[in-house]
């Protein structure tokens, strides 16, 4: 067995296993990189790339069916084997970006073989044995199948499996309303197949009711079958005809079946015990700096069981390499943090919500909301359905919630304030180009120091009295 000393072996090459590589790597520090799958990870193959690019495709079905501006809609006939192809297309994009060759070009050792832990400071993966200084891991997250009866015994697709349909679902079950069960389902549902989504508590649970209504009745309206409420008792049928009961007796019947309830960290492999690290279902324990219970062994992203972003990964990616590169006491917060469901429309979500900001600071929370409707932009192009929340305190934004087209983009200069912990007198100053979706945030930031303005007796005593004043 071959053995390498370096000074940083990560373990994974998702998003955040690769930024820490290239990061160290090009500053200076020796390192290699474990992955015994596919490079760029669940993101690139299996995720984030391939489902924006299914809904995409998705998009331009549904956008040539709706009538706009005088003009009729089409009746398009949705071509599946074009949708994935583009999804095949975006993939190959991407791929030199995370590929082998890019990262040996940068000086990275890259074994691709699983990695285990055989001591403290040192992991086997194949044919070598490596030791080193500080070891990462990110060996990100797998789809969590739910112990329902029945589920091992019928074919179910997850997202690691959807996007290898040669044909489109007649009739696609999907189990569990998150953010992947309702794109998925839209996505679907654009692209011609009959949609049921069956959730046993809320869908989209996790986000402000008001602008989960949205997005659900969108997909209600487009005709997804949206299910809140069912546990699922029993699973049951076979292939191209899967079987779903729910408690009470129904029975949903479909040809195909996603499994949408979640992920669980990927460490199985890692033989975690023989290093000294703890762990949970949840993920490897971490402290604010991301250290394990071995000081020589750090986790990031979804392994780390702090959240399930890429961007979250990249973010810890940063974290982990000023601390190992540098000394530097750097620290993980999780606040600034956004997150998008990318449905249409869009819900962006960073910081509280309007439920967990007046759990926390009670009454003295401001909540200010606007509709698109009242957006010069949105107006003018037709897509006025939404509405921006912010929530406020002391000046600063608590949370900010964003329903409607784009709301993607329009979460970005939220994350900055919060991030950088920036008054709202920041945005409100800001000088936005007119006519643009963006000035809706201005808006809201404005809003907030309107009743302390106009109104005010205070503010119109100073103003009376330097009228006077001046000459």
């Amino acid at each position: 067995m071959e053995e390498i000393r370096t000074d940083i072996c990560v373990i994974g090459a998702g998003s955040g296993g690769l930024s820490v590589a290239a990061g160290a790597v090009q500053m200076g520090a020796r390192v290699v990189l474990l992955e015994g799958h596919r490079m760029g990870g669940d993101c690139l193959n299996t995720g984030c790339v391939p489902s924006k690019a299914l809904l995409a495709a998705g998009k331009a079905v549904q956008a040539r069916r709706q009538p706009a501006f005088g003009l009729p809609g089409l009746a398009p006939a949705p071509d599946h084997a074009a949708a994935l192809a583009h999804v095949r297309a975006t993939i190959a994009a991407i791929e030199p970006h995370d590929s082998v060759e890019r990262f040996e070009g940068l000086g990275v050792r890259v074994i691709q073989e699983y990695g285990r832990f055989t001591g403290p400071d040192t992991v086997e993966a194949g044919a070598y044995r490596i030791r080193a200084r500080r070891f990462v891991i990110a060996t990100g997250s797998v789809p969590a199948l739910p112990p329902v009866p029945g589920l091992d015994g019928v074919p179910c697709l997850t997202n690691e499996t959807i996007f290898d349909l040669t044909e489109p679902p007649g009739h696609l079950l999907i189990l569990g309303g998150g953010p992947i069960g309702m794109e998925m389902a839209q996505a679907h549902r654009r692209l011609g197949a009959r949609v049921t989504v069956i959730e046993g508590a809320r869908a989209l649970g996790r986000e402000d009711p008001d602008a989960a209504a949205l997005v659900l009745a969108r997909l209600r309206g487009e005709g997804v079958e949206v299910i809140e409420g069912a546990k699922v008792e029993r699973v049951g049928g076979r292939a191209g005809a899967i079987e779903l009961q729910v408690e009470g007796g129904t029975v949903f019947v479909g040809t195909h079946l996603l499994v949408a309830t979640g992920r669980k960290p990927a460490l199985d492999r890692l033989n975690l015990a023989a290093a000294g690290i703890r762990h949970s279902p949840a993920g490897v324990r971490v402290d604010d700096r991301l250290r394990t219970t071995n000081r020589r062994v750090l986790a990031i992203g979804d392994a780390a069981g702090q959240g399930q972003f890429t961007h979250l990964a990249g973010y810890h990616a940063g974290v982990v390499i000023r601390s190992m590169l540098f000394g530097l006491p750097a620290r993980a917060r999780h606040d600034h943090i956004p997150r998008v469901t990318y449905t249409q429309p869009e819900l962006a979500q960073i910081g509280l919500t309007e439920a967990e900001a007046r759990k926390r600071h009670g009454a003295a929370v401001e909540v200010i909301r606007l509709g698109l409707d009242t957006n010069d932009r949105a107006l003018a192009e037709g897509q006025t359905e939404g509405f921006i929340k912010l929530m406020a305190h002391k000046g600063r934004a608590l949370g900010v919630t964003i329903v409607g087209p784009a709301a993607g983009e329009m979460i970005a200069p939220w994350a900055l304030m919060i991030a950088n912990r920036l008054k709202l007198s920041a945005l409100a100053g800001t000088v936005l180009p007119y006519p643009t979706q963006a000035e809706l945030s201005k808006r809201a930031a404005g809003a907030y120091f309107s009743p302390r303005l106009f109104g005010n007796a205070w503010v119109k005593w100073v103003v009376g009295l330097v009228q006077r004043v001046l000459p």
